[in-house]
Protein backbone atom coordinates (compact mmCIF):
# COMPACT_ATOMS: atom_id res chain seq x y z
CA UNK A 1 0.00 0.00 0.00
CA UNK A 2 2.84 2.38 0.79
CA UNK A 3 5.22 1.52 -2.05
CA UNK A 4 2.96 0.33 -4.87
CA UNK A 5 -0.29 2.20 -4.25
CA UNK A 6 1.35 5.20 -2.55
CA UNK A 7 -1.42 5.66 0.00
CA UNK A 8 -1.17 8.60 2.39
CA UNK A 9 0.29 8.25 5.87
CA UNK A 10 -3.16 8.76 7.44
CA UNK A 11 -4.67 5.96 5.33
CA UNK A 12 -1.82 3.62 6.20
CA UNK A 13 -2.28 4.32 9.92
CA UNK A 14 -6.04 3.67 9.66
CA UNK A 15 -5.49 0.31 7.90
CA UNK A 16 -2.81 -0.67 10.40
CA UNK A 17 -5.07 0.14 13.35
CA UNK A 18 -7.97 -1.86 11.86
CA UNK A 19 -5.82 -4.92 11.15
CA UNK A 20 -4.13 -4.80 14.57
CA UNK A 21 -7.57 -4.72 16.20
CA UNK A 22 -8.71 -7.72 14.16
CA UNK A 23 -5.45 -9.56 14.93
CA UNK A 24 -5.96 -9.04 18.68
CA UNK A 25 -9.54 -10.34 18.42
CA UNK A 26 -8.70 -13.63 16.65
CA UNK A 27 -5.71 -14.26 18.93
CA UNK A 28 -7.61 -13.63 22.15
CA UNK A 29 -10.91 -15.26 21.17
CA UNK A 30 -9.72 -18.16 19.04
CA UNK A 31 -5.90 -18.30 19.27
CA UNK A 32 -5.72 -18.26 15.47
CA UNK A 33 -3.29 -16.95 12.89
CA UNK A 34 -4.60 -15.05 9.84
CA UNK A 35 -4.24 -18.09 7.57
CA UNK A 36 -6.62 -20.20 9.71
CA UNK A 37 -9.46 -17.69 9.95
CA UNK A 38 -12.81 -18.90 8.56
CA UNK A 39 -16.08 -17.25 7.57
CA UNK A 40 -17.59 -17.93 11.01
CA UNK A 41 -14.76 -16.03 12.75
CA UNK A 42 -15.34 -12.98 10.55
CA UNK A 43 -19.06 -13.04 11.38
CA UNK A 44 -18.19 -13.25 15.07
CA UNK A 45 -15.89 -10.24 14.69
CA UNK A 46 -18.60 -8.19 12.97
CA UNK A 47 -20.99 -8.98 15.85
CA UNK A 48 -18.29 -7.91 18.31
CA UNK A 49 -17.84 -4.60 16.46
CA UNK A 50 -21.59 -3.92 16.29
CA UNK A 51 -21.95 -4.63 20.01
CA UNK A 52 -19.27 -2.04 20.76
CA UNK A 53 -21.64 0.77 19.68
CA UNK A 54 -19.66 1.98 16.68
CA UNK A 55 -21.53 3.04 13.54
CA UNK A 56 -22.29 0.69 10.65
CA UNK A 57 -20.10 2.91 8.49
CA UNK A 58 -17.11 2.31 10.81
CA UNK A 59 -17.79 -1.43 10.86
CA UNK A 60 -17.76 -1.52 7.05
CA UNK A 61 -14.51 0.45 6.93
CA UNK A 62 -12.81 -1.95 9.34
CA UNK A 63 -13.98 -4.99 7.36
CA UNK A 64 -12.77 -3.30 4.16
CA UNK A 65 -9.28 -3.15 5.68
CA UNK A 66 -9.41 -6.88 6.45
CA UNK A 67 -10.67 -7.62 2.93
CA UNK A 68 -7.63 -5.85 1.53
CA UNK A 69 -5.39 -7.90 3.81
CA UNK A 70 -6.86 -11.22 2.62
CA UNK A 71 -6.75 -10.11 -1.00
CA UNK A 72 -3.02 -9.58 -0.50
CA UNK A 73 -2.59 -12.93 1.31
CA UNK A 74 -4.42 -14.78 -1.46
CA UNK A 75 -2.39 -13.04 -4.18
CA UNK A 76 0.79 -14.22 -2.44
CA UNK A 77 -0.52 -17.80 -1.96
CA UNK A 78 -0.58 -17.54 1.84
CA UNK A 79 -4.30 -18.43 1.96
CA UNK A 80 -6.34 -20.45 -0.54
CA UNK A 81 -9.37 -18.21 -0.39
CA UNK A 82 -10.60 -15.21 1.54
CA UNK A 83 -12.89 -15.88 4.53
CA UNK A 84 -14.70 -12.65 3.62
CA UNK A 85 -15.92 -13.88 0.22
CA UNK A 86 -19.58 -14.21 1.25
CA UNK A 87 -19.70 -11.92 4.27
CA UNK A 88 -22.74 -9.64 4.45
CA UNK A 89 -22.01 -6.19 5.84
CA UNK A 90 -24.47 -3.99 7.76
CA UNK A 91 -26.34 -1.46 5.65
CA UNK A 92 -24.93 2.03 5.56
CA UNK A 93 -27.25 4.95 4.91
CA UNK A 94 -26.03 7.55 2.44
CA UNK A 95 -24.70 10.59 4.23
CA UNK A 96 -24.90 13.94 2.47
CA UNK A 97 -21.76 16.06 2.79
CA UNK A 98 -22.22 18.96 5.20
CA UNK A 99 -21.37 22.42 3.90
CA UNK A 100 -21.47 26.06 4.93
CA UNK A 101 -24.15 28.20 3.31
CA UNK A 102 -22.92 30.52 0.58
CA UNK A 103 -24.04 33.72 2.31
CA UNK A 104 -22.24 32.57 5.49
CA UNK A 105 -18.92 31.60 3.93
CA UNK A 106 -18.81 34.81 1.89
CA UNK A 107 -18.76 36.75 5.18
CA UNK A 108 -15.27 35.34 5.77
CA UNK A 109 -14.15 37.10 2.61
CA UNK A 110 -14.23 40.26 4.72
CA UNK A 111 -10.83 40.95 6.32
CA UNK A 112 -12.49 42.64 9.30
CA UNK A 113 -13.26 39.17 10.76
CA UNK A 114 -9.51 38.60 11.15
CA UNK A 115 -6.83 40.32 13.32
CA UNK A 116 -5.12 43.23 11.59
CA UNK A 117 -1.61 41.72 11.57
CA UNK A 118 0.40 39.04 9.74
CA UNK A 119 -1.24 36.20 11.67
CA UNK A 120 -4.72 37.47 10.83
CA UNK A 121 -3.70 37.72 7.17
CA UNK A 122 -2.38 34.14 7.31
CA UNK A 123 -5.66 32.87 8.79
CA UNK A 124 -7.63 34.80 6.17
CA UNK A 125 -5.54 33.25 3.39
CA UNK A 126 -5.98 29.74 4.81
CA UNK A 127 -9.77 30.06 4.73
CA UNK A 128 -9.63 31.52 1.21
CA UNK A 129 -7.34 28.72 0.00
CA UNK A 130 -9.69 26.01 1.26
CA UNK A 131 -12.81 27.65 -0.13
CA UNK A 132 -11.35 28.76 -3.47
CA UNK A 133 -9.50 25.56 -4.33
CA UNK A 134 -11.24 22.72 -2.46
CA UNK A 135 -7.85 21.32 -1.43
CA UNK A 136 -7.40 18.83 1.39
CA UNK A 137 -5.90 19.72 4.79
CA UNK A 138 -2.70 17.74 4.12
CA UNK A 139 -2.38 19.41 0.71
CA UNK A 140 -2.52 22.86 2.27
CA UNK A 141 0.05 22.12 4.98
CA UNK A 142 2.48 20.80 2.33
CA UNK A 143 2.06 23.74 -0.07
CA UNK A 144 5.33 25.47 -0.91
CA UNK A 145 5.94 29.01 -2.12
CA UNK A 146 7.22 27.55 -5.38
CA UNK A 147 3.88 25.77 -5.99
CA UNK A 148 2.10 29.09 -6.63
CA UNK A 149 1.89 30.46 -10.17
CA UNK A 150 0.06 33.50 -11.52
CA UNK A 151 -2.89 31.39 -12.71
CA UNK A 152 -2.66 28.07 -10.83
CA UNK A 153 -1.54 26.20 -7.72
CA UNK A 154 0.33 22.90 -7.97
CA UNK A 155 -0.98 20.45 -5.40
CA UNK A 156 0.47 17.09 -4.36
CA UNK A 157 -2.58 14.96 -3.61
CA UNK A 158 -3.26 11.38 -2.56
CA UNK A 159 -0.78 8.77 -3.79
CA UNK A 160 1.59 11.63 -4.64
CA UNK A 161 -0.45 12.62 -7.67
CA UNK A 162 0.13 16.18 -8.82
CA UNK A 163 -2.68 18.36 -10.11
CA UNK A 164 -3.07 22.01 -11.06
CA UNK A 165 -5.88 24.07 -9.56
CA UNK A 166 -6.74 27.26 -11.45
CA UNK A 167 -6.83 30.55 -9.52
CA UNK A 168 -7.73 34.10 -10.47
CA UNK A 169 -5.19 36.86 -10.96
CA UNK A 170 -6.70 38.67 -7.97
CA UNK A 171 -6.16 35.64 -5.72
CA UNK A 172 -2.63 35.16 -7.06
CA UNK A 173 -1.83 38.76 -6.10
CA UNK A 174 -3.24 38.18 -2.62
CA UNK A 175 -0.88 35.22 -2.16
CA UNK A 176 2.10 37.28 -3.36
CA UNK A 177 1.15 40.01 -0.89
CA UNK A 178 1.09 37.39 1.87
CA UNK A 179 4.55 36.11 0.87
CA UNK A 180 6.01 39.63 1.18
CA UNK A 181 4.32 40.05 4.56
CA UNK A 182 5.75 36.68 5.68
CA UNK A 183 9.30 37.59 4.62
CA UNK A 184 9.06 40.85 6.58
CA UNK A 185 7.65 39.09 9.66
CA UNK A 186 10.36 36.45 10.07
CA UNK A 187 14.15 36.68 9.78
CA UNK A 188 14.40 33.14 8.44
CA UNK A 189 11.58 31.79 6.28
CA UNK A 190 11.17 28.14 5.25
CA UNK A 191 9.91 26.93 1.86
CA UNK A 192 6.32 26.31 2.99
CA UNK A 193 3.58 28.78 2.13
CA UNK A 194 1.53 28.62 5.33
CA UNK A 195 3.57 28.92 8.53
CA UNK A 196 2.84 28.66 12.24
CA UNK A 197 3.11 31.53 14.71
CA UNK A 198 6.83 30.71 15.10
CA UNK A 199 7.43 30.72 11.34
CA UNK A 200 7.80 26.95 11.01
CA UNK A 201 5.82 24.63 8.75
CA UNK A 202 2.22 24.65 9.93
CA UNK A 203 0.80 21.43 11.39
CA UNK A 204 -2.67 19.98 10.75
CA UNK A 205 -4.15 20.42 14.26
CA UNK A 206 -3.20 24.10 14.19
CA UNK A 207 -5.03 24.63 10.89
CA UNK A 208 -8.01 22.60 12.11
CA UNK A 209 -8.38 24.79 15.22
CA UNK A 210 -8.23 27.99 13.17
CA UNK A 211 -10.81 26.78 10.64
CA UNK A 212 -13.08 25.52 13.42
CA UNK A 213 -12.94 28.93 15.11
CA UNK A 214 -13.66 31.05 12.03
CA UNK A 215 -16.47 28.85 10.68
CA UNK A 216 -18.01 29.04 14.16
CA UNK A 217 -18.17 32.84 13.86
CA UNK A 218 -20.40 32.77 10.77
CA UNK A 219 -22.20 29.41 10.92
CA UNK A 220 -24.02 27.16 13.40
CA UNK A 221 -23.11 24.02 11.42
CA UNK A 222 -22.09 21.09 13.66
CA UNK A 223 -18.91 20.15 11.82
CA UNK A 224 -16.39 22.93 11.32
CA UNK A 225 -13.37 21.23 9.80
CA UNK A 226 -11.18 22.01 6.77
CA UNK A 227 -12.89 19.11 4.99
CA UNK A 228 -16.23 20.91 5.40
CA UNK A 229 -14.73 23.78 3.38
CA UNK A 230 -13.80 21.24 0.69
CA UNK A 231 -17.45 20.08 0.65
CA UNK A 232 -18.55 23.71 0.61
CA UNK A 233 -16.35 24.50 -2.40
CA UNK A 234 -17.68 21.54 -4.40
CA UNK A 235 -21.34 22.13 -3.50
CA UNK A 236 -21.25 25.84 -4.31
CA UNK A 237 -19.41 25.20 -7.59
CA UNK A 238 -22.06 22.67 -8.63
CA UNK A 239 -24.93 24.90 -7.52
CA UNK A 240 -23.50 27.72 -9.63
CA UNK A 241 -23.31 25.68 -12.81
CA UNK A 242 -19.85 24.08 -12.79
CA UNK A 243 -19.39 20.86 -14.76
CA UNK A 244 -19.15 17.76 -12.57
CA UNK A 245 -16.07 16.47 -14.40
CA UNK A 246 -14.31 19.80 -13.88
CA UNK A 247 -15.04 19.63 -10.13
CA UNK A 248 -13.70 16.05 -10.11
CA UNK A 249 -10.40 17.19 -11.63
CA UNK A 250 -10.03 20.14 -9.26
CA UNK A 251 -10.76 18.00 -6.19
CA UNK A 252 -8.38 15.27 -7.37
CA UNK A 253 -10.97 12.49 -7.19
CA UNK A 254 -9.97 9.27 -8.91
CA UNK A 255 -13.54 8.31 -9.82
CA UNK A 256 -16.55 10.41 -10.76
CA UNK A 257 -18.65 8.47 -8.23
CA UNK A 258 -16.78 10.24 -5.41
CA UNK A 259 -17.77 13.62 -6.88
CA UNK A 260 -21.38 12.66 -7.63
CA UNK A 261 -22.24 12.76 -3.91
CA UNK A 262 -22.42 16.55 -4.26
CA UNK A 263 -25.28 16.27 -6.75
CA UNK A 264 -27.46 15.12 -3.84
CA UNK A 265 -26.97 18.48 -2.15
CA UNK A 266 -27.88 20.22 -5.40
CA UNK A 267 -30.99 18.06 -5.68
CA UNK A 268 -31.99 19.03 -2.15
CA UNK A 269 -31.64 22.68 -3.17
CA UNK A 270 -33.86 22.06 -6.23
CA UNK A 271 -36.46 20.38 -4.02
CA UNK A 272 -36.53 23.35 -1.65
CA UNK A 273 -36.87 25.81 -4.55
CA UNK A 274 -39.69 23.70 -6.02
CA UNK A 275 -41.55 23.57 -2.70
CA UNK A 276 -41.22 27.32 -2.19
CA UNK A 277 -42.02 28.39 -5.74
CA UNK A 278 -44.69 25.96 -6.91
CA UNK A 279 -48.26 27.17 -6.24
CA UNK A 280 -49.23 23.74 -4.89
CA UNK A 281 -45.95 23.20 -3.05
Amino acid sequence: MKVEKRYSENTLLAYQKDINQFSSFIEQQYELLFSFVKHIHIRSYIVELMNSNISNRSVCRKISSIKSLYKFLKKNNIVGQSPLANVQLPKVSKRLPSFVKQKEILLLGDRSFFPDDFFGFRDYLMIRLFYQTGMRLSELTNLKDSDINSDSIKVLGKRNKERLIPISLEFSKLIEQYKIFKNNEFEKVNEYLIVSDSGNKVYEKFVYRKVNYYIGIVSSIDKKSPHILRHTFATHMLNNGADLNAIKEILGHENLSATQVYTHNSFEKLKNIHEQAHPRG
